[in-house]
């Protein structure tokens, strides 16, 4: 009997240190659970931190990016860049270096005669002076006995007894006699030497009496069928923006030779227009072509 009651104190005192051991074995495992816990998240942390950096570096790239691609985009617009032309191509093909570069700029060859080309002005207009109101007012006298801001037809007698409409290679105008004959050795050059610019040439008007645009006094010289607008494949060269199409670079230089002024030279750069000089005027002023 005594043997069989101290197996019952045993049994319990044997269950309670089994009791105590589990609880302290799960208070270890969970300490456990809580240590590799809070590991992680210190790794997650330090992950995401990382990541963050990334992203903002990756964010400074792409705006460097784009501003490169900006700046490439307007080299482009301007015709400065220096990639070279794919071979082949069946447009405009010329090998002399083009005449609208300044010394410290470098050029691409080019195969289309309206692309916009960075113009350097003083390479052209050399010995040739604008034509401004007062000498046209000496030589040829007013267009028109009213003055108006629309295109209209000249009213002095002499003046229009000068003007002749003609068919001028691809176009047709009508202007100043001596400027219509100027204009052919002009035309008969370009189809010599620059075919593909020869049958591209379209005018946008010559003979057109008015005053210049947002002036109230001085007349544009197409009034006196002594200027002329050209386009080329049916395109305006566009105003004002310190370029002008590849083409009339070309057609410029004939258009010099012949001591026409070009209006690309202007303040304001008008590359589509063309006017005669005033040294021009005053030789056929002196041969009584006038």
């Amino acid at each position: 009997m005594r043997e069989g009651a101290l197996i019952g104190p045993i049994i319990v005192a044997i269950g309670l240190v089994m009791a105590g051991i589990a609880v302290a074995v799960v208070g270890a495992l969970l300490q456990t659970a809580d240590g590799s816990t809070e590991l992680r998240l210190e790794r997650a942390e330090a992950e995401t931190s990382q990541l963050r950096a990334q992203i903002d570096t990756l964010r400074s790239e792409l705006r460097d990016a784009q501003a490169e691609l900006k700046r490439l985009a307007e080299e482009v617009a301007l015709g400065t860049t220096t990639a070279p032309m794919p071979q082949g191509n069946p447009g405009l093909t010329l090998t002399a270096p083009t005449p609208d570069l300044e010394q410290d700029e470098v050029q691409a060859p080019t195969e289309a005669m309206t692309e916009v080309m960075k113009l350097a002005k003083a390479r052209f207009n050399k010995g040739i002076s604008q034509p401004r109101n007062r000498v046209m007012l000496d030589v040829l006298g007013a267009p028109r006995s009213t003055k108006t801001v629309n295109c209209s037809g000249v009213t002095q007698p002499h003046l229009k007894a000068l003007l002749e409409t003609r068919q001028v290679g691809p176009i047709r105008v009508t202007m100043l006699k001596p400027a219509l004959e100027s204009l052919e050795r002009i035309v008969a050059q370009l189809k010599e030497s620059e075919p593909e610019i020869y049958e591209a040439l379209g005018t946008a008007g010559a003979l057109c009496a008015r005053l210049i645009r947002g002036s109230s006094s001085s007349w544009s010289n197409h009034s006196w069928g002594t200027a002329i607008d050209v386009k080329l494949q049916g395109r305006l060269d566009g105003f004002g923006d310190g370029g002008t199409q590849f083409g009339l670079l070309l057609l410029a230089e004939l258009f010099n030779e012949e001591g026409w002024y070009w209006g690309a030279t202007y303040n304001r750069e008008d590359s589509m227009h063309f006017e005669v000089g005033v040294e021009t005027l005053r030789k056929w002023q002196a041969e009584g072509k006038l």
